[in-house]
C-alpha cells in the first residue's frame, strides 16, 4: 500500500514538472512571434501578451 502512495505521488510531480515545461515553452513561443495567451478568471476572458509573462 505504501509502495503505491510513493508511485502515485511521483506519477503526480512528474505531471506537474511536465506541464510546467509545456507551459514554458508555449510562452517561449508565443513571445517570439508577439503572440498573446488567453485565460480565463472568474468567467470573464482575459489576453495577455507573452511578453508581459
Amino acid at each position: 500500500m505504501e509502495k503505491e502512495i510513493q508511485n502515485t505521488e511521483e506519477l503526480k510531480n512528474k505531471i506537474l514538472k511536465g506541464l510546467d515545461l509545456a507551459f514554458i515553452k508555449l510562452v517561449k513561443a508565443k513571445q517570439k512571434v508577439n503572440g498573446e495567451l488567453v485565460f480565463s478568471q472568474d468567467g470573464k476572458i482575459i489576453r495577455v501578451k507573452a511578453t508581459d509573462l
